[in-house]
């Protein structure tokens, strides 16, 4: 049935395309799978796909529909390019506009992120967002995890408000969380990813999910990059006034509540040992936002609220992205000489963090809890929560930032075996600068001398790994062939923390180096000052 729906669709748009009506009359029989069938269903993978090729039709001079990969089950990653004259990097590089990627369906049963892009992509097709196109330029996603959302089930998301006739799966084909990716690169679609940072390299990147668990009276929260080890000044920008200006932009127009995202926790009422409070999620870069925030790029996470219907989750992503991008066409030279800013900051001898903790605010917030009412899926009784509307504000601690609990000195460089395949494999695909030594020669080094190897859990096939020890002088005759990583270039703060053997999400962690380290008492890769 999709695919007689999605030929159907694909026909009554070339009618429009084919006369010399204008562009927003071209479109107006293309509407998302949602929409159609009044928000009980969401999109196929064919069914984005035959919409992407639609809007790239109506506006073929505007909108460039390209791949950026394929993923585990050899689906291509479908990608819109808006506002460069090709789709190619070297096109959307020539702009000289900020860049712009904003991706969907990470998490496929989260899916509102993936009907927002299309109607975006339409609403660009019918000539809107002409301010928007003359500072930015798009680079748009909206079916990352192509073959979870294959994977339809009534009841992948539990207690979420629909869509009725169900949604695809978390994870991908393989059983990985792709949102838990960035570093291992275990997924093809991470490794494509990775690949379109690198070949793109977008200045603000949006992703787009759905919520789990809290009751909570906001439509919509959101996250900036959570690891200590971002540069500061991307955080702040985040933190003191973009975030800020669209959550009271959203609320002065359409009196709705947008925050930071958190879960309560804890079941006492306030003043209890067991007192409640707001907490964020993890701050390693595996995460998404995490990991752009390393690349020296500004990412932001939203999270509709799963208990809203299907079609306000989609109402109140739109009203975030239009929101965002607002801001950014407003601050499009101050975010690139951010971007550029920390692009150039030379980070040898300072100290980062490689292990964090979250950390409480300094003072109180008044977080907006909310309720649901039970309902039923009429197509197979299991049961839904639908949001009340309803607002009970408490005020509560806050564990929104990381503090870092271990820091350790950036080097000038790293110096990486060149039998260590697999290493460099990884920091190659992740975009890494490096330099192969023509010849050998001895080195004033430090070397890393393990006092300590621990297993800790198993997670999508590896066995995390920590080691103790501690970095002292040495000196190594570096055979030739040695990888040199050079800690001037953008991507200092990614390489320190992949390589780092105390990272909490680096080489080591991920079993990278399980066998050149086995028994040693010394970490392979050394590092010097010089």
């Amino acid at each position: 049935m999709r695919y007689i729906i999605s030929s159907v669709v694909v026909g009554m748009l070339a009618v429009g395309i084919a006369s010399a009506q204008p562009r927003a009359t071209q479109t107006t029989a293309l509407q998302t799978r949602a929409e159609r069938t009044g928000f009980t269903e969401t999109s196929h993978y064919d069914d984005v796909v035959a919409f992407m090729d639609a809007v790239g039709k109506a506006a073929p001079k505007l909108i460039h529909v390209t791949t950026f990969g394929k993923t585990f089950e050899g689906r291509s990653l479908p990608l819109a390019v808006v506002g460069a004259d090709a789709a190619t990097p070297d096109a959307v590089r020539r702009t000289g506009k900020l860049r712009v990627y904003i991706q969907g369906n990470i998490h496929a049963g989260e899916v509102e992120g993936k009907e927002s892009a299309q109607m975006l992509l339409r609403e660009f097709a019918e000539g809107k967002h002409a301010d928007w196109l003359r500072s930015m330029v798009f680079l748009i996603a909206p079916i990352y995890n192509a073959d979870g959302n294959e994977r339809f089930a009534l009841n992948n998301r539990g207690r979420q408000n629909g869509p009725i006739a169900g949604q695809g799966q978390r994870p991908n084909a393989q059983g990985f969380d792709l949102n838990r990716d960035h570093m291992k690169l275990d997924s093809p679609e991470a490794r494509a990813l990775v690949k379109l940072m690198n070949d793109y390299d977008p200045h603000v990147s949006l992703d787009l999910h759905t919520t789990n668990g809290t009751r909570h009276a906001y439509y919509l929260t959101y996250s900036p990059p959570l690891n200590p080890a971002t540069d500061p000044a991307i955080i702040r920008l985040l933190r003191s006034d973009w975030l800020p200006s669209v959550t009271k932009t959203i609320k002065s127009k359409y009196g709705w509540d947008y925050y930071y995202y958190g879960n309560l926790e804890g079941r006492g009422a306030a003043g209890t040992p067991q007192e409640r409070s707001w907490k964020t999620f993890d701050s390693r870069p595996r995460f998404n936002n995490n990991y752009i925030g390393l690349r020296n790029r500004f990412a932001i996470l939203s999270e509709a609220y799963a208990y809203a219907t299907f079609e306000d989750r989609i109402k109140a992503t739109n009203r975030f992205v239009e929101e965002v991008l607002n801001y950014a066409n407003g601050r499009a030279p101050d975010i690139r000489k951010a971007t550029e800013a920390a692009d150039n900051q030379r980070l040898s001898g300072s100290a980062l963090p490689v292990r964090a903790e979250l950390e409480r605010s300094g003072q109180d917030v008044e977080i907006l809890l909310g309720d649901v009412v039970e309902e039923k899926n009429p197509n197979d009784g299991h049961v839904m929560d639908r949001r009340a509307d309803v607002r009970k504000p408490e005020r509560m601690p806050e564990y929104g930032t990381f503090k870092g609990t271990e820091t350790e000195r950036v080097p000038s460089f790293y110096y990486v075996p060149p039998n260590l395949t697999m290493a460099i494999d990884h920091l190659r695909a992740h975009g890494i600068a490096m330099v192969t030594l023509a010849t050998p020669g001895a080195l004033d080094v430090e070397e890393f001398q393990i006092s300590g190897n621990e297993v800790g859990r198993q997670f999508e096939g590896h066995m995390e790994r920590t080691l103790k020890g501690s970095w002292a002088a040495a000196n190594r005759q570096l055979p030739a062939g040695t990888i040199r990583i050079d800690m001037k270039q953008p991507l200092a703060r990614l390489a320190f923390y992949l390589l780092e053997p105390r990272s909490d999400d680096g080489l080591v962690d991920w079993n990278v180096l399980d066998e050149a380290i086995g028994e040693s008492k010394v970490y392979p890769i050394v590092r010097s000052r010089k």
